[in-house]
């Protein structure tokens, strides 16, 4: 434990902002809420009763796996000196052991935030990043290959492209792109977050394969009031993800979550409003989901739009995801919990909606105001421009080790296991208790 004459001589030369820093501390915890729990039950509910252990331990998983590599050598390979405009080096803070309270690679240094909060705010964007992939794979795969996944498309794919954004790199505002047009934007995560979840969970819905019985037997959500929760928490924990990505307790804080929570309100009644027409009743289900496709599709605008244009973004979201669901049906691939349909759609709509409804306030430096407010078409192209960038790196990336893994270890668990039940044969438990001739059974 640190003694207070220790801590008074570390920050004597910093300058420390109490305010700044409780409110980053306090969003990184919102942003771990999503994911455990958050994004456990959500997925959890969505997923039939002999799956759901583990599809919870997916993301309690993603949490360990991640948690440690961070440290390691993700936050360095995330935020430290460029190589290439690709990714910072793994081994300049390996360990974080020579990282100092500030630290170059605190971008939260002006605002009197410690370089540490810097890291653990960081550290559960990779999290929830990760996690939000294995919903396109539920109810078929081994949890050994998972956590291999986790670890090497956290190196290969999350470090880079976050670094690339947000750490120096190719596509923030010193990079190539910013030289040829504008500077991209990406408050919180549309290219980072959604859209490279989004294709590494398309890509490995076809490199694993279809669950046995698609489009021919059931597959319906067993438990909703987990879904609607997890949906809830979702949204409360969001408010953590996007105004934190302010980086301070500032006025941009406070637009990022007046936009998230209007534009996330317009996409669950844009959901719901679409199935009513498409099915004549709207549901609970859709309502959840169309709360997900709203908090993905304002996430990288937060801070850089109005909240009219939040709305607009957002009863977009609403209406293009509860479509797009059903391309899984038409095009024969089997992502199970439509994390292409609500996150790579999504985090598509929001990153270059921007394009068109950024306004001139608080943009980054190098960027222009959107098509709607007098900025010309430079920000629609650069931010179209970034966001097929994410889809073709995370996309072929995700294919190989997708593919590797497949080749060697394999991913399925055996047919008779994925019939029976993929809890007990992974993880010796399940999650409910039944009664069957006279008899109890776990």
């Amino acid at each position: 434990m640190v003694s207070g004459e220790v801590l008074a001589v570390s920050v004597e030369n910093f300058p420390l902002d109490a305010g700044n820093t409780a409110w980053i501390l306090t969003s990184a915890t919102l942003v771990l809420l999503m994911t455990v729990p958050a994004l456990a039950f959500f997925y959890g509910g969505l997923v039939r009763t002999k799956s759901v252990l583990n599809m919870m331990m997916l993301s309690f998983g993603t949490a360990g796996i991640v948690g440690v590599i961070w440290v390691l050598w993700g936050y360095s390979m995330s935020f430290g000196s460029d190589v290439g405009e690709l990714f910072g080096n793994p081994f300049e803070l390996f360990g974080l052991t020579n990282l100092a309270i500030d630290d170059p690679t605190n971008m939260l240094a002006g605002s009197g935030v410690p370089a540490w909060v810097w890291v653990g705010f960081q550290a559960t964007f990779a999290v929830i990043t990760i996690a939000l992939i294995s919903g396109s794979l539920a109810d078929r795969v081994r949890f050994g290959p998972w956590l291999i996944f986790v670890g090497v498309f956290a190196t290969l794919v999350y470090f880079p492209l976050c670094h690339m954004v947000w750490g120096g790199g190719m596509l923030g505002g010193d990079g190539w792109v910013a030289g040829a047009l504008s500077t991209p934007l990406d408050f919180a995560g549309g290219t980072v977050v959604h859209i490279n979840a989004g294709i590494a969970g398309l890509v490995l819905a076809l490199v694993i394969g279809k669950r046995q019985g698609f489009g021919k037997a059931p597959m319906r959500p067993h438990n909703v009031p987990f879904v609607m929760l997890g949906a809830a928490l979702l949204w409360i924990g969001w408010f953590g993800f996007n105004a934190g990505s302010a980086g301070a307790a500032n006025d941009q804080a406070g637009l990022a979550w007046v936009n998230t929570f209007v534009a996330t309100a317009a996409a669950a009644m844009g959901w719901a409003l679409t199935e009513k027409i498409k099915d004549g009743k709207p549901t609970s289900v859709g309502v959840a989901s169309g709360v997900v496709g709203g908090l993905v599709a304002i996430t990288p605008g937060a801070g850089f739009v109005s909240p009219l244009g939040s709305i607009a973004i957002g009863l977009a979201a609403g209406i293009l995801c509860a479509l797009a669901v059903g391309l899984k049906y038409k095009l024969g691939y089997d992502d199970s919990l439509d994390v292409v349909g609500v996150h790579l759609v999504g985090g598509l709509v929001g990153t270059i909606l921007i394009g068109f409804f950024a306004t001139e306030n608080n943009l980054w430096d190098g960027a222009q105001a959107g098509l709607f407010y007098g900025g010309g078409v430079t920000q629609l192209c650069t931010q179209t421009i970034a966001a097929l960038f994410a889809v073709l790196y995370s996309g072929i990336i995700t294919a190989i080790i997708g593919l590797a893994i497949k080749v060697t270890i394999g991913w399925r668990v055996g047919e008779a296991e994925e019939v029976s039940g993929i809890d007990l044969a992974q993880h010796g438990e399940t999650a409910y208790e039944t009664i069957t001739s006279g008899r109890l059974n776990n």
